[in-house]
């Protein structure tokens, strides 16, 4: 007579990834506000996308140059975050080159990604893309240079924010 043995329980599945929105809500209130949605978040790249609404166009109708540079300055300063082993970064200067429009209505998609990282200076370069469905191709809308110093001390408040970034970033 032959018994088996019954197999331990499976451990349970890890939860699902949260939805871009509730990741960009923990991470950065205000590109939240204006709908901007992360994807990535690493120490080499980080991206997201933007859907062009009013809350982020100009009167007439084409994202605003101020929120196409608040974007690539908050996107270059997470990684940089992220880069720095967590430590306090600040921008000390943006550079945006702003080459075609977005239209409202449209989706522009973001991407960081680092020049140098050092121990005191990091400069990251962001790019802005529209998908343009009837040429089936991405076309550049702006570019950013961003240099930050990257060795500021964070204080003790900010642990719960690391933790957070942790949980979203590819480490």
């Amino acid at each position: 007579m032959s018994t088996t043995t019954p197999l331990p329980p499976s451990p349970p599945a890890p939860p699902p990834p949260p939805p871009p929105a509730s990741m960009t809500a923990e991470l950065d209130c205000p590109l939240h506000a204006i709908g901007f949605e992360y994807e990535l978040v690493s120490p080499q790249k980080v991206t997201g996308r933007l859907r062009v609404t009013q809350v982020c166009c100009q009167p007439f109708g084409v994202l605003n140059g101020g929120v196409s540079a608040m974007v690539a300055e908050s996107v270059a300063s997470l990684g940089a975050y992220v880069a720095s082993g967590f430590r306090r970064v600040a921008g000390v200067q943006l550079s945006t080159n702003h080459i075609k429009a977005a239209l409202l209505g449209d989706t522009v998609e973001v991407e960081a990604e680092p020049v140098q990282v050092g121990k005191t200076i990091q400069v990251w370069q962001v790019q802005i893309w529209r998908t343009d469905p009837s040429l089936k191709k991405k076309v550049l809308l702006s570019t950013s240079k961003i240099t930050l110093v990257s060795n500021l001390h964070a204080s003790e408040k900010m642990k719960g924010y690391e933790e957070t970034v942790k949980k979203y970033a590819k480490l």
